[in-house]
């Protein structure tokens, strides 16, 4: 192996509920509006359009047990709770009935949006990345094997600040299913064992504050909680 002019950075390596081995993380895909209610509050039309994607690096996760830093250069950070689903094989163009062999299992994430930044980019047609990909713009849970747990489908997903309820909605209204979101990101990009994909948020985003308490969970899936320094 050919030397490196510095140490290569460590991989991120996700939890796996029941096992000491950890799941290492290749790439991080998100799905926009893929709930009907929060595109409505975005000012979008809920109707079922192309899926879209952006992405965050593996270095933005932020693991379970760890607290949210807020970001500088920012006023308006809304949490967005997310179902995400880790892959554990991949390729180009995956048939819509073998997509779900592809996925390793499923944990609860959030996708934290620098929301200032994120309007301000749109109102100049610019990307999105300063407002998605931030350090630590990604808390996630440890990963629920679909081995143990199987598909689902359904499920209550919400998040409580500081013990109220800000979010709540059900996997079952996702306007893109899992098997779906695979099979049409596969005709963009070639997937691969390792990835990670957020799946979209249900109505209810908004903002955080340093000292809040955060909460999700995803039934019959995963929970987790931090805090915002």
């Amino acid at each position: 192996m050919s030397a490196t002019v510095f140490p290569p950075p460590p991989a991120k390596l996700i939890p796996v509920t029941g096992i000491e081995e950890r799941f290492p993380v290749r790439r991080v895909y998100c799905v926009g509006r893929n709930y009907g209610a929060h595109a409505v509050e975005m000012g979008h039309d809920p109707d079922r359009e192309a899926p879209f994607f952006f992405q965050k690096n593996p270095d933005n996760l932020l693991l379970p047990g760890l607290s949210f830093p807020y970001p500088s250069r920012s006023a308006n950070v809304h949490h967005e709770v997310e179902c995400y689903v880790a892959l554990q094989a991949g390729g180009s163009d995956i048939n819509l009935e073998k997509a779900l062999d592809c996925v390793y299992g499923y944990g609860v994430s959030v996708d934290f949006t620098r929301r200032d930044i994120q309007d301000e980019a749109k109102t100049k047609s610019r990307p999105w990345e300063m407002a998605k990909a931030f350090e630590h713009s990604a808390p996630v849970s440890e990963i629920a094997r679909a081995a143990d747990i199987g598909h689902p489908d359904a499920g209550a997903i919400t998040l409580y600040r500081n013990g109220a309820e800000t979010q709540r909605g059900d996997l079952s209204q996702m306007i893109w299913k899992v098997p779906e979101i695979i099979a049409e990101l596969s005709r963009y990009v070639m997937l691969a064992p390792g990835d990670i994909i957020l799946t979209g948020t249900p109505s209810g985003v908004g903002p955080v504050s340093r000292g809040d308490r955060i909460a999700c969970e995803i039934d019959t899936v995963a929970k987790l909680a931090f805090d915002v320094i």
